[in-house]
């Protein structure tokens, strides 16, 4: 995939995230590494970010690149400066781009204009980097995606929706339970279905139903950055929707609990579920450095995969 973009999960194939997976694992046992020694990759952010932010810089670092944070004020995207002419600009300085963007067709512009590959480091549309980093660490937990069923509960938002796509590309059974008003859209869900290899998926509004039985359990807040306003409605459509002890206990006895953080604790999850032995909110979290080591490896780099024995 050397020289493309990644705007959605489904930019990459089945068979391409379980190679990533193989890189990720190969370059999270071997550290720092020189493979992008003369890379530059600019992070420009409309959204704060902890995650995000740290695990691009620290994934160019650690291969040998350079990372060239750029914030809102300083770029003003689409007002200061059209998107076009950044995208222009940014090509001539540097060798991809990671964008966090409020709307995901900032970021589709973003690649049209753009003579390097553009990632998506977040949208409005979808969270490809984080499902990435999630199937890594389900794979960590697991060794096998094939035949696994991954209930999410909550808003069928940009999070879930990378989720329902990369589970549907390998191989696995997707349950969402989320209110009527805020489930995964039609369009998303249909080519889901199509993509399914071997897997099934759920939609419904009962979260009973697609967490029992379950091998993950999945959970974001309600009200995404940029949905303030609808905090409370949100909280009222959702209150039905918390990851408790109990609901968490219909899955299997070896089961996974995943947020994908910040998470708003005693919302969405008790502190009783994220604390809990099984719960691998952190180990997610690390593994957006390894899995955004393998994308930028395999975008920048052209490397061929798996990774193993690479500077023995």
């Amino acid at each position: 995939m050397k020289g493309k973009d990644l705007l959605s999960i489904t930019d990459l194939g089945g068979e391409d995230i379980r190679l990533l997976i193989a890189d990720a694992i190969s370059l999270k046992a071997q550290g720092w590494l020189d493979m992008l020694s003369g890379k530059s990759l600019a992070i420009m952010f409309e959204k704060p970010s902890l995650r995000t932010r740290v695990s691009f810089e620290l994934a160019m670092r650690q291969l040998g690149g350079e990372a060239i944070y750029l914030s809102p004020a300083e770029v003003g995207l689409g007002g200061r400066e059209s998107v076009p002419d950044v995208a222009k600009v940014l090509s001539r300085y540097v060798d991809a781009v990671a964008a966090r963007t409020f709307s995901h067709r900032t970021l589709e512009v973003l690649a049209e204009y753009s003579a390097v590959p553009v990632i998506n480091a977040l949208s409005d549309w979808e969270h490809p980097c984080q499902a990435l980093a999630d199937l890594l660490t389900i794979t960590e937990k697991k060794g096998e995606l094939q035949g696994l069923t991954l209930a999410f509960v909550g808003d069928g938002n940009n999070v879930a929706r990378s989720l329902m796509l990369a589970a549907s590309l390998t191989g696995m059974n997707f349950r969402i339970a989320s209110p009527a008003d805020y489930t995964i859209d039609e369009g998303t869900l249909t080519l889901a279905r199509s993509n399914a290899a071997d897997g099934s998926i759920l939609c419904t509004d009962e979260p009973r139903l697609a967490v029992e039985g379950a091998d993950i359990v999945y959970t974001d807040v309600w009200a995404s950055m940029g949905q303030e306003d609808e905090a409370k409605k949100r909280s009222k459509a959702f209150a039905g929707y918390q990851v408790d002890a109990a609901l968490f206990s219909l899955a299997k006895p070896d089961a996974i609990f995943m947020h994908d953080l910040p998470a708003h604790r005693g919302e969405e999850v008790t502190d009783e579920v994220i604390d809990d032995a099984r719960s691998v909110v952190f180990e997610q979290a690390e593994n957006r450095l390894h899995a955004q080591k393998a994308l930028l490896a395999a975008i920048l780099g052209g490397l061929e995969i798996p990774l193993a024995g690479y500077y023995r």
